[in-house]
This record gives C-alpha cells, structure tokens and sequence, in this order.
C-alpha cells in the first residue's frame, strides 16, 4: 500500500486569475504629469530641468554660429590679397552647410530633450499600451 503511493504521480492543481504581471497597481508616488498640472515643486523642477537642457543646446547652438560668423572676418583681414574671390566662396558656399549642420544638431539635440522629457513624464504603465 505505501509502495502504491510513492508511484503515483503527483496531483496538479490548475490556478485561474489574473497573471501577477497583468494586475494594475497604483504607482508607488504620484505620476509626473499630475506634479507638472497641479504645480508643486516637484513638477516646476522637471519643467525647469526641460527648460534648461533646451536652453543649453540652443546657447550651444548659438556659440557655434558666432564662432563660425565671428570668425569671417578675421579670415578676410588675413587675406587681403585674395579677398575678392575668397569672400565670395566663404560667404557664398561655406557659410551655409556649417549653418544647416548646426541648425540639425540643434533640432536633434532639442526632439531628445522633449523625448526624455516625456518618457520622464508619461507613467510606465502607460508606455507598453
């Protein structure tokens, strides 16, 4: 009889629920968004943190284009032999793809603050759906 017992497999119970993963639980602390719409000092830190990450690269941005406008006419004071067609291309076809790659670092640099900024925001829970 005990033999008997030893050979039988074990029984097996089948569980109905919902998964652990699937159960929605309230955040632990109250989701940014609600700090940023009631304006408590946390929401006004991460408005001001946007604030200055955007500043910083537009202040980047801007110090690149002094530094490549500053510097033109320094270049022109060195040539002054060759000024007449050294101008012409610097102004004409230098100046405006440095302008354009500075205005691209600048746009990329500025949608990765706000996207930071959002997935910094937006509750996890609300990510995966």
């Amino acid at each position: 009889m005990a033999e008997e017992q030893q050979q039988s497999p074990p029984r097996r119970e089948i569980v109905t629920g919902v998964p652990r993963g699937a159960r929605r639980r309230p955040p632990a602390h109250a989701p940014a968004r609600s700090e940023i719409s009631e304006h408590t000092t946390l929401g006004a830190t991460y408005v001001r943190a946007l604030m200055r990450s955007q500043l910083r690269a537009g202040l980047g941005a801007l110090a690149a284009l002094v530094v490549l406008v500053g510097t033109l006419p320094l270049l022109f004071a060195l040539s002054a032999a060759a000024s007449g067609p050294l101008v012409w291309v610097a102004l004409g076809l230098l100046v405006y793809p440095v302008m354009w790659l500075i205005a691209r670092w600048y746009v990329t640099r500025a949608e990765r603050n706000e996207a930071d900024f959002t997935g910094l925001v937006t509750d996890p829970a609300e990510r995966s759906s």
